[in-house]
């Protein structure tokens, strides 16, 4: 908010206050200056200060409410208005009828004042420079008084043409009300915009005439010009939660508005509508003004906080010297002064060091406990005027044991490449099985997702829409399943996707693309690094099966045979959906199994390192596609001997050479001693023994 230094010393004392001084108390007591300028107007300089207020003091976005902190900042003394307010002959009567109780929750007070004999719209030349100086542009009209009621005050009032309106409802007399809109009730606004109206909407109506939206923007038929002569003010205080939602409803957000939406109290209420009917009769001495509608509710009592010197201590802690003596703590009789400074109504018990506080109306929304009484305590005082005291570290935390879990295997997912994806808890899916928000913010993020698959293949098809790579990537979240009992589970898992992009096995080998046997070796190898033995076992879950490929999904177990997760191929129709043509790889595996299988690892056995040299084959044979590679595996360890120390699958292959439901397979044995040096005769009786084994169970045929 822009404001003229000259327009602060009107209101505050500041003949002996340097301006760095004014602008450090300001900035220290929450009110920043973001900046300071010199303009020119009528040939004299004027210092232009604008400062920012924190959300929570709607009652400092005015003059008057910066001068009331400059005030208490600077224990300064406060002087009287530059102007005299009239005693009016309505000004004891507005009080009066104030006072009437109303149970409405949409307004706190409404005033309706009608003006007439306007003659002469003359704009007061110091008025137009304080508009000039708060950067805002005079329009020599009466919004002039109106924009200036706002800066002065922080009190948006609404103008309406009197006679336009009595034209248009064709009656001298009216009764205004604020009511609901009309369901599907058109309104042509001040800005010639038409809005469709409905009951959430508040308006302010003259016997069912439409004046404004309420709190928002006033009719357009019935806005004041240069020709008006006379007047019907509103004035009013709306709920702030009730202006922001239908400010959203209609789209629109106004100046006014957004002093509701702030919220506004009726402290200074009375006074400042008496202000603008001061101002307007400056330059139309013959105006006259009536009361014409007033409402009140009835306001709650001003809260109580106890205030415990003890406390005032423990939280802001000691204070600096002048004299670099010794650390000393604030003196109650310091407090005292501070809460008399901010206009406190208070009483203090000397005998247990209390105070007993009573927040003024114009503080009710910013002071609510005893934290927010010290934190104006220590503003008043100087943050910077306490000495800095940072607390003992007597216990240093350690890391969680599921953070060590995530940070290991978050290493090993970044030395294959991966990149650690983010996604929102929430997604807009209809399926049976999702939980629905009864109040979503919006309907796009409406549903709790029971997996995070989706959402990693939606992320790979929009980065092949974008023309980018397949990215390959993990993520850690939160899934939420419902059983038939209603009952929600919220469960975290760890999922990723990864494959589709060319790479060498060999350097003498052209690059291809990752098979599913080589996909599923990736895992294997990032449980071998976890030290953690998983059984695989071909299934196909209900909760996936739109998602992977029928015939190429396997569910990992635990040797306790506790599911641990879920790892298979896309779904081609998924593929499909998001422009996916290459084949893509997906896990999901429960994060709290893995964490347990964690905490029950066993202390790691260690055997001597063989000295002799290790001997490799290649058993290549022909075998029915539906036996499970684990099987032959199982099968070859049991009777490959204790010489046989590793197996690898080397290749699968399907093609014209091979026949139909058939399989290729090339595996590589490695076979060592730790005693002696193996001949090759040992050998190949190993390996006769192991192809007549292979032949009698799965009647294989040996390629040569």
């Amino acid at each position: 908010m822009y404001t003229s230094l000259d327009w602060i010393n009107e209101l505050v004392s500041l003949e002996t206050v340097q301006l760095n001084d004014l602008i450090d108390k300001l900035t220290l007591g929450g009110f920043e200056v973001e900046e300071t300028l010199e303009i020119e107007i009528n040939k004299q300089k004027k210092t232009i200060l604008d400062i920012s207020a924190t959300a929570n003091r709607a009652d400092s976005l005015s003059i008057k409410g910066i001068a009331k902190e400059v005030t208490a900042l600077l224990n300064t003394e406060s002087l009287n208005s530059s102007y005299t307010q009239e005693a009016l002959n309505y000004q004891e009567q507005i009080k009066e009828i104030l006072i009437s109780s109303n149970s409405s929750l949409n307004y706190s007070t409404f005033v309706g004042i009608t003006i007439e004999n306007l003659t002469n719209f003359s704009i007061p030349k110091w008025l137009t420079e304080k508009l000039i100086c708060s950067e805002i542009e005079p329009s020599k009209t009466l919004l002039d008084f109106q924009t200036y009621i706002l800066l002065e005050t922080g009190y948006p009032f609404e103008f309406y043409d009197l006679d336009k309106l009595k034209k248009n409802i064709k009656t001298e007399k009216f009764e205004l009300t604020l009511k609901p809109a009309t369901e599907n009730v058109t309104f042509v606004a001040s800005n010639d915009v038409t809005y469709n109206l409905n009951s959430d909407i508040l308006v302010v109506e003259a016997n069912n005439y439409p004046l404004s939206i309420a709190g928002i923007v006033s009719n357009n038929e019935i806005c004041y010009t240069s020709e008006t002569k006379s007047l019907l003010i509103e004035a009013s205080i709306f709920n702030s939660k009730k202006i922001r939602q239908q400010s959203r409803i209609i789209g629109l957000r106004t100046d006014r508005s957004a002093r509701y939406e702030k919220g506004l109290n009726n402290s200074s209420f009375i006074e400042a509508l008496i202000r603008l009917i001061s101002l307007l009769k400056i330059s139309n001495p013959e105006l006259v003004c009536k009361i014409h509608t007033t409402s009140q509710v009835q306001q709650p009592k001003l809260s109580k906080i106890n205030l415990k010197y003890e406390t005032i201590i423990e939280i802001l802690g000691p204070i600096q010297n002048d004299l670099n003596t010794e650390p000393t703590q604030l003196q109650p009789i310091q407090i005292t002064n501070y809460l008399d400074r901010l206009n406190f109504i208070f009483s203090f018990n000397e005998e247990n060091l209390t105070w007993l506080v009573e927040v003024p109306i114009s503080r009710v929304d910013d002071i609510e406990r005893e934290i927010d009484l010290i934190e104006e305590i220590g503003r008043l005082h100087g943050f910077n005027n306490f000495i800095t005291d940072l607390p003992n570290i007597y216990n240093i935390g350690k890391e969680d044991f599921s953070y060590q879990v995530r940070k290991k295997l978050t290493s090993c997912f970044l030395n294959e490449g991966f990149n650690e994806l983010m996604q929102y808890s929430l997604v807009n899916e209809t399926a049976s099985n999702n939980i629905q928000l009864i109040n979503p913010l919006i309907t796009d993020y409406s549903t709790l997702r029971t997996s995070l698959l989706p959402k990693l293949i939606n992320i790979v098809g929009e980065n092949l829409k974008q023309s980018n790579y397949i990215l390959e990537g993990f993520e850690y979240g939160h899934v939420f399943l419902g059983d038939i009992n209603s009952n929600y589970i919220e469960k975290e898992v760890v999922s990723g996707i990864f494959g589709g992009l060319k790479s060498k096995r060999q350097w003498n080998e052209p690059a291809i693309i990752l098979s599913w046997f080589e996909a599923k070796g990736k895992i294997e190898e990032l449980f071998k690094k976890l030290n953690i033995t998983v059984y695989w076992k071909n299934s196909t879950l209900e909760k996936y099966e739109n998602i992977l490929h029928p015939y190429r999904t396997a569910e990992l177990y635990l040797s306790d045979e506790s599911s641990l997760g879920v790892f298979g191929q896309i779904h081609p129709v998924a593929a499909k959906k998001n422009n996916i043509s290459t084949e893509l790889f997906l896990f999901e595996f429960n994060f709290e199994t893995l964490k347990n299988e964690f905490k029950q690892k066993k202390l790691a056995l260690y055997q001597p390192y063989s000295l002799y040299p290790k001997i490799t084959k290649d058993l290549s044979f022909i075998v029915d596609q539906k036996i499970p590679f684990k099987e032959i595996k199982t099968t070859i360890l049991k009777h490959g001997t204790e010489y046989l120390t590793h197996l690898e699958l080397l290749d699968e292959y399907q093609g014209s050479s091979i026949p139909k439901h058939k399989t290729s397979l090339c595996i590589q044995l490695t076979f060592q001693s730790t005693e002696k040096t193996l001949v090759t005769k040992e050998i190949d009786n190993i390996l006769d023994n192991l192809y007549t084994v292979l032949k009698t169970q799965y009647n294989i045929n040996i390629r040569i």
